[in-house]
């Protein structure tokens, strides 16, 4: 493949429907070289990035039930380069600089006709009449509250709601924002305000699920067998969700497995970390993940992991605190606890605790690297990885593959 498209930067951002879940992703196209907000002028350059993006990397599985929200110029919507992408896996977003022109107007119907959902994007006021033709052809009306005056947000929604669309607000950035736009009638919601610690005010940690944080710990820090059933006994449930889990596996065996001690040393520590981890996301019930925040941190722990695979001398030892490190990163949040004190409960290695507190060593490098990944902050992620020994190519492809895991365990899949 041509060299340029080393170089090309996928940048996502989730969209929350009214139960706030992720329904889907804004995915932007960069330029490493321009770092542009635009997909690339170029068409031949456009078809490319499509091209590596939906075949190469396979980023439409990597959005679960959800769908890709792309911004689409007026030129590459006048192209042939939009039937590139899987019509039943995007919403094709018309940018604000598309003008409603006859030749316009006949292709959106057309790409309506052929399965593709429209959006519209950043609509203001003021362009309700001058695009009042396009509105009632698209699915999907993006508002930016930062455009918006407050006071005349509900006669705006009221004045949209006059044709059969969807109302999609996005720069949300506070739960007062969430409250108002839903109570008004929204049904999407693009922001990062879900990750604001008043989300989960009262959320406190509850005794089995801190022997979970406890129990990770200990398996990273090779903690004998002695160790680990010792904390297995302060929590009952997770103790006959071990049994039960051990005796399904081994059932090949003469022999049931009849306590905690012989259950980890069949299991063994690799299989238990991935178990144990597993129930950090998918919960003891089984349900899947209903908080986005901890779809957010499921992925950032496995791209961490990935990332760690790419790295030369790479320890099974240090993939595994890698992957650690990740899903740890957001327990202030996800807890309301400062992370300092969150940490003070869990052994953790030293090099996860100074990754996650300091930033510092190669996790706290890869952490790096993955929060201005999820930020969409190019500049610094080109400085990360090149430190880091790794390529454009291969963060890309990582993204993907977390993107694709993290839904899985979304899904009350298996790790």
């Amino acid at each position: 493949m041509h060299d340029q498209l080393h170089e090309i930067f996928l940048g996502c951002q989730p969209i929350l429907n009214r139960r706030q879940s992720i329904c889907g992703y804004e995915l932007l196209f960069r330029s490493g070289e321009r770092n542009s907000a635009e997909i690339l002028d170029d068409l031949q350059a456009s078809a490319s990035v499509i091209s590596y993006a939906f075949g190469d990397l396979g980023i439409s599985s990597s959005f679960g039930k959800g769908k890709c929200f792309i911004n689409v110029s007026q030129k590459l919507l006048m192209s042939g380069m939009i039937e590139l992408m899987p019509k039943d896996r995007v919403v094709l977003e018309l940018l604000e600089s598309i003008q409603p022109e006859d030749a316009v107007l006949e292709r959106c119907r057309e790409l309506k006709v052929n399965g593709f959902t429209l959006a519209l994007d950043d609509f203001e006021c003021d362009d309700e009449l001058a695009k009042e033709k396009l509105i009632g052809l698209v699915d999907i009306v993006k508002v930016d509250l930062t455009r918006i005056d407050p006071s005349k947000l509900k006669e705006f929604a009221k004045c949209l709601k006059r044709w059969p669309i969807e109302l999609l607000a996005e720069k949300v950035e506070s739960m007062e924002q969430v409250e108002e736009c839903m109570e008004i009638g929204f049904d999407y919601f693009q922001g990062y305000y879900f990750a604001r610690p008043h989300m989960i005010i009262g959320k406190r940690v509850d005794p089995s699920q801190m022997t979970l944080f406890n129990l990770l710990g200990l398996i990273l820090d090779d903690a004998d067998t002695v160790e680990i059933e010792k904390l297995f006994k302060h929590a009952p449930d997770l103790s006959y969700n071990l049994l039960r889990l051990v005796n399904s596996v081994a059932n090949g065996m003469h022999q049931k497995i009849n306590s905690l001690k012989q259950a980890i040393v069949v299991l063994g520590q690799q299989q238990l970390l991935r178990w144990l981890q597993l129930l950090m996301f998918t919960g003891r019930n089984g349900a899947g993940v209903s908080n986005p925040l901890l779809l957010i941190a499921a992925q950032r722990g496995r791209t961490l992991e990935l990332l760690a695979e790419r790295i030369d001398k790479c320890s099974d030892e240090l993939r595994d605190r890698s992957f650690m490190t990740g899903i740890l990163s957001l327990l202030d949040v996800l807890l309301n606890q400062p992370l300092e004190d969150v940490i003070k409960q869990v052994n953790l290695a030293s090099d996860v605790r100074l990754a996650l507190l300091e930033r510092s060593g190669m996790l706290g490098a890869l952490l790096k690297l993955a929060e201005r990944l999820e930020q969409n902050d190019f500049d610094e992620v080109s400085g990360l990885i090149a430190e880091l020994g790794l390529s454009m190519d291969d963060l890309m492809r990582v993204r993907a593959e977390a993107m694709v895991w993290a839904e899985g365990i979304a899904d009350g899949g298996a790790v």
